[in-house]
């Protein structure tokens, strides 16, 4: 499980595929601390789902535990709300990696070919054929999952390692410490606190995902100490090395306006071939963080599939009795995993239209699920006021430092969902424009559409409404506790 977990939270790849943002948004001093700050605060809400996670270990993840602690009145309408951001959140991410994956090949093969030019349509064709290579893993060799999530994770770490080692001690110019940790660079044409809000962005995404093991909850033994436990160690694990990675390309970044325009189209790629003055050498390096990234999108594939599953078996989406089969034969939600291929498609499919497009499905994959991290904890806090919940009951409980997590958790989450809104270069156009509100204000409106039509009337809640049933209980017992 915890392989699973950080072949999709896999932090150094992750801020590696989207360091283009940190290094035109701060440069080093903010990818650096920024990351540990982000981590910092991250933790706040890990372990919060943590503790959810172990009295509530079913599929629906968030959305499920929105439907538990939640007012009664508002627990239906908030889980609805919640699943819909958390489905984005886990489509868009899995379309962000197609992006990156797909990045890293055509990267390398431009290194290697230096008459090749990268096109936009190069990427997006490429990223389509990632998903319908982690499509056909997911139903053909879903028995193999186990053993890809052992093996990957043993390839993450080896790869790690063999990365940051290499270029550290091939690399003979490097920066100085002053440029690591203090100088601030600003390419994106506003000032220098806005730029520094908006390097966040890199942070943001490298350390997010960390509640899969949720969604694979039904189909783990001891889910409810496994699960919990995967979630708090991926983030750890993904915070280490992270911070190790960023530090080591830091160093060893060369010239920024150099790295940032690259004709590879991956910074870290230059700075593998910086470092090691040898075309094999760098493309030996990417070609070990591609690995990842190809594993990362069978894993969201995954992942993506059993969040629809579950929403659809709870009657939250059009089409949910054919979304929530399961095969016979397969013995997995075929129709949920087509599904999500097809949602990671359309995503892909904006870069077509739009230089941002990488930028702009990044924002929305990371703000879908900051969002829908938000919402059980914001549901944490409301049950503690109204007196619902006080204790939640499972082997991994917070005890009274529980709230306190959870408020500082919700705040941060809530800061990051409103700069993630904000345009990345200054003057804005067409072209560059920031369209991630917009796209939330799509799913927003897909979502009351939805429950006006159907939702309102079929969306049971989670587990056929059994949850819902044990959050109402809760509430009439917190209430005649009161009265008593």
């Amino acid at each position: 499980m915890v392989g699973f977990s950080f072949s999709i939270v896999t932090s150094w790849t992750a801020l590696s595929g989207v360091l283009i943002i940190g290094v035109e948004s701060g440069g080093p001093p903010v990818m650096i601390w920024g990351w540990l700050a982000v981590c910092l605060f991250s933790l706040t809400v890990a372990y919060s789902m943590a503790e959810m996670c172990s009295a509530y270990p079913v599929a629906g993840g968030q959305y499920s535990w929105v439907a538990i602690l939640a007012p009664q009145r508002w627990a239906r309408g908030l889980s609805y709300v919640c699943g819909w951001f958390m489905l984005i959140g886990i489509l868009a991410m899995g379309a962000t990696n197609n992006f990156v994956a797909a990045n890293f090949v055509l990267g390398t093969a431009q290194l290697n070919h230096p008459d090749y030019t990268i096109e936009r349509w190069h990427t997006v064709l490429v990223a389509y054929l990632i998903a319908f290579a982690a499509t056909a893993s997911n139903i053909f060799i879903s028995e193999a999952l186990n053993k890809i999530s052992k093996g990957i994770l043993v390839w993450n770490i080896t790869a790690f390692f063999v990365c940051f080692i290499t270029i550290l001690a091939t690399n003979d110019h490097k920066q100085p410490a002053s440029f690591v940790f203090s100088d601030f660079q600003n390419f994106t044409g506003f000032s220098g606190a806005y730029c520094a809000i908006l390097g966040l962005l890199q942070s943001a995404f490298g350390m997010c995902c960390y509640d899969a093991p949720a969604h694979m909850s039904e189909e783990i033994a001891h889910a409810r100490k496994q699960s919990p436990r995967a979630i708090v160690m991926s983030v750890y694990i993904g915070a280490i090395t992270g911070f190790i990675f960023l530090i080591s390309l830091s160093f060893c970044i060369g010239d920024l306006e150099t790295t940032a325009g690259t004709s590879t189209g991956v910074p870290v790629i230059e700075i593998f071939f910086n470092s090691t003055g040898s075309v094999g050498g760098a493309s030996t390096l990417a070609s070990l963080i591609a690995v990842i990234a190809l594993v990362c999108a069978n894993s969201l594939m995954a992942e993506g599939s059993r969040a629809v599953y579950a929403f659809a078996r709870d009657h939250g989406l059009p089409f949910s009795r054919t979304f929530s089969k399961v095969s016979q034969k397969k013995k997995v939600p075929v129709y949920a995993i087509l599904l999500t291929c097809l949602v990671q498609v359309v995503f892909n499919s904006i870069y077509f239209g739009t230089l941002t497009g990488f930028n702009t499905v990044i924002s929305i994959a990371t703000q879908g699920f900051y969002l829908s991290y938000a919402m059980p904890l914001l549901a944490r806090v409301l049950a503690h006021v109204t007196g619902k919940k006080h204790r939640l009951e499972g082997p991994y409980s917070l005890g009274r430092y529980g709230l306190a997590l959870n408020l500082v958790g919700f705040l941060f989450l809530t800061f990051c969902c409103i700069t993630f809104n904000f345009p990345s270069i200054n003057p804005v156009d067409s072209e560059n424009m920031n369209y991630t509100s917009a796209a939330t204000g799509v799913v927003m409106l897909i979502s009351l559409v939805t429950w006006i039509t159907t939702g309102r009337r079929r969306f049971t809640g989670p587990d056929a409404g059994h949850l819902l049933d044990v959050g109402r209980r809760e509430e009439v017992a917190a209430t005649e506790e009161k009265a008593t």
